[in-house]
């Protein structure tokens, strides 16, 4: 005899009713890797070390060097007769040894107590002194004696030579070191979870344009912090030496360096990471950021072999490369008018938001593909 079972109902399965984790908006994506590159980097002993050290040396830099530069250097001892020792009294860098005559005097080079010796004679034009040396001519002393006239600018004092060299080699560093820094740190995270294979499971939980966004973002934020860190070492240096005049000379170009800087650094951190999207081993690299790093280090070798010539730094300061270096320089050295910087700022704009949207896709079609080398113009093809 057949017995008919009571039938069960099957319990609800809690995994079927658990609710799922909303997915975040590219917004909120965004910034959760900008958050994870932040925290990552400043976690980092070697980061924060490097940045210490930095820092330190910059300020070093501008101490020692107004040390060194205003160390005083003994005088040059130089024999005089009675006639001429006011004249070489009144001459600085020079320190008058007396000697009796003329002849003293000339023993006295003979001897090598002194460089030089001034002696009068009164045929030897308007200054009537003739200068005795032994085997070479005493550039410093001639340079003592010579009568300088007094001159009238009739406009702003241009900066010196070395002023104008020092000023660009500092913008063309730190702009140079910075994007070559967090540019590296970029494409280096980039091929390691592309060969890892973590960039997998962050593409499930996030798009690639959010994945490439929070990185240029957070990266951005350390380039910045660092480039303002530089800045405020340097102004607090040059206020311990007492160079208030440069600051003020230095306050405008400094400001738009950190515009132009923002933008700039955007620029290249793009062309960095859809570069090393293209390869999924660290030992392939060299050949796709071999031209970004060309391009980056072409700014800082402009300004410093061209910083004298007025032509070359006009085109390059309204070129999207070299304009965060080559335009401060200029408003530096009082060349530029003032709508340029914001011409030159426009057109970096322009070509940064372009650039962006070329890597995005270069980024997003080859962020996955893993194995050999991606071609850049199958990149380009498939976007």
């Amino acid at each position: 005899m057949s017995t008919t079972q009571p039938s069960r109902t099957p319990a609800p399965s809690t995994a079927s009713t658990a609710p799922r984790p909303a997915v975040p908006g590219t917004l909120q994506a965004t910034m959760l890797v900008a958050e994870r590159e932040v925290v990552t980097q400043l976690r980092s002993k070697s980061f924060l070390i490097s940045a210490a050290v930095l820092l330190l040396g910059v300020l070093a830099a501008i101490v020692l060097g107004s040390v060194l530069s205003g160390r005083e250097t003994d005088p040059t001892r130089v024999a005089v007769v009675p006639e001429v020792a006011s004249m070489v009294a009144e001459s600085e860098g020079l320190e008058g040894v007396p000697a009796s005559d003329d002849a003293a005097a000339r023993a006295l080079v003979e001897n090598e107590e002194v460089e030089a010796a001034v002696i009068p004679d009164s045929s030897a034009g308007v200054l009537g002194i003739r200068v005795l040396a032994l085997d070479s001519v005493p550039e410093d002393v001639l340079a003592a004696l010579s009568a300088t006239p007094e001159v009238e600018l009739l406009g702003d004092e241009a900066p010196g030579f070395g002023l104008r060299f020092l000023v660009s080699l500092a913008f063309g560093l730190v702009f140079m070191m910075t994007a070559m820094t967090f540019g590296g740190t970029i494409a280096q995270n980039t091929v390691q979870e592309k060969q890892s294979r973590i960039v997998e499971i962050l593409l499930s939980s996030v798009s690639a344009r959010a994945l490439l966004a929070g990185k240029i973002l957070g990266n951005s934020v350390l380039a910045f912090a660092q480039t303002a860190a530089l800045a405020a070492v340097s102004v607090a240096g040059l206020m311990v030496i007492g160079q208030d005049e440069m600051l003020g000379t230095l306050g405008s170009p400094l400001v738009w360096f950190a515009l132009f800087f923002v933008v700039g650094f955007v620029l290249l951190a793009a062309i960095f990471a859809a570069s090393a999207s293209l390869v999924s081993r660290i030992e392939d690299t060299g050949p796709v950021l071999t031209p970004v790093m060309m391009m980056t280090m072409a700014p800082y070798f402009l300004v410093i072999f061209f910083n004298d010539n007025d032509t070359v730094l006009r085109i390059a300061s309204f070129f999207p490369v070299s304009a965060p270096v080559a335009m401060p320089v200029r408003l530096f050295l009082g060349e530029a008018a003032w709508w340029e910087p914001l011409v030159a700022l426009g057109i970096l704009g322009v070509t940064t938001v372009a650039v962006i949207a070329v890597g995005a896709k270069i980024y997003e079609r080859s962020l996955l593909r893993l194995g050999g080398r991606v071609k850049l113009t199958e990149a380009l093809r498939e976007a």
